[in-house]
């Protein structure tokens, strides 16, 4: 007769054994309480911790108001955030990306949540990420009112993290912008990016890997800042110079250049039988573009549905107010200019390139 084995007893395993770290996310949450809080504008109801963001629109103002979102990320760009530990930089890129886009409908930016997700949470770079945001949202006028963190112990190596956020604004119904309203012999004003921004990266980095580029020293074109400070200076936020751009209600469409840069998003601002006449006679790439240009070996066209260029966003406007409105963004302390104008389509071509030679 067999013996009946005893039954073994389990060993107990709980959530920190699997590798999540509950009591650090509860101190996370604490800590940047205060931060958000720092962003709150006519509107911004509750607090960090529930299950939702709250935001009261009527409290902000609006009569007849029309939402308009966005939801981005950040783009392989994060991978060299992390090589460089640039965490603040990267929070308010990961704004910038998501409110521009709201102003490109001519809505002003209200509030922004983001999403941060980690193989093992370290607490000091998730706030530095989270003080980057804060800073986003003050910059585009907008609350940080929620968000989620995320930890995935196995899904992400432990150095990495990965970033997305989500972005409300208004208008009120009577003031969005209309890109049927572009009509030819209107002008087209540029204003200047900080830099590369968020869009790109992935041949920034295959660049910086194939030549064997080291990212930490100075550059042959700018002796006071490693090519890392270049490549990591983050995108502009373009709230206030929309707001000085239109006023008067001047502004008749806009283009956020993103993903696709100065060929694929232009076209997204005015009808289709209209052609944006770039005029690039007057204009100089941006050293850091040039680089990028050479040591890519890739001709202007490549360059240019790739890479800002140098232009961060594209305003339309009459031509009898272009040159009132570019002083207008340039008091607000940004650098704009003319760049070109809007022809009655003659070909298949919705964007054109006087002045530059492809």
């Amino acid at each position: 007769m067999n013996k009946k084995k005893k039954s073994q007893k389990l060993e107990s395993i709980n959530y920190s054994d699997a590798g999540v770290n509950i009591d650090l996310g509860e101190e996370l949450v604490s800590e940047i309480s205060p931060i958000a809080k720092a962003t709150a504008i006519k509107g911004t109801t509750g607090e960090l911790g529930g299950f939702g963001g709250l935001f009261d629109l009527k409290q902000s103002g609006f009569k007849d108001p029309i939402l308009v979102s966005s939801t981005d990320g950040v783009g392989t760009k994060l991978q060299l955030a992390i090589k460089t530990k640039s965490y603040f930089n990267i929070g308010i890129d990961l704004v910038a990306m998501c409110a521009n886009d709201v102003l490109a409908q001519g809505a002003i930016p209200l509030f922004f949540m983001d999403y941060f997700a980690t193989g093992k949470l370290k607490k000091d770079v998730a706030i530095e990420v989270i003080k980057g945001i804060a800073e986003g949202c003050k910059q585009s006028g907008c609350a940080l009112i929620g968000g989620e963190t995320a930890e995935m112990p196995d899904h992400y190596l432990n150095d990495s993290f990965d970033l997305a956020g989500f972005c409300v604004g208004a208008a009120e119904r009577e003031k969005l912008l209309d890109k049927n309203n572009v009509k030819h012999g209107d002008q087209v004003i540029a204003v200047a990016s900080s830099g590369i921004h968020s869009n790109g990266y992935s041949l920034v980095r295959k660049i910086i890997e194939t030549r064997s580029i080291d990212i930490f020293k100075k550059t042959d074109f700018d002796k006071k800042r490693s090519l890392a400070e270049l490549l990591m200076k983050p995108t502009l936020l373009y709230t206030n110079a929309f707001l000085a751009a239109n006023k008067n209600m001047k502004v008749k469409s806009l283009s956020h250049i993103t993903g696709g840069g100065l060929v694929e998003n232009p076209p997204r601002a005015f009808k289709k039988n209209l052609t944006l006449q770039f005029d690039m006679s007057g204009f100089e790439l941006p050293p850091l573009f040039k680089w990028i240009q050479e040591q890519a070996n890739i001709n202007l066209f490549e360059l240019t549905r790739t890479f800002n260029c140098g232009i961060g966003l594209l305003i339309f406007v009459d031509k009898k107010d272009a040159h009132t409105i570019i002083n207008d963004i340039n008091n607000a302390g940004y650098e704009s200019f003319l760049i070109g104008s809007m022809v009655e389509s003659i070909s298949n071509e919705n964007v054109m390139f006087d002045g530059w030679k492809f």
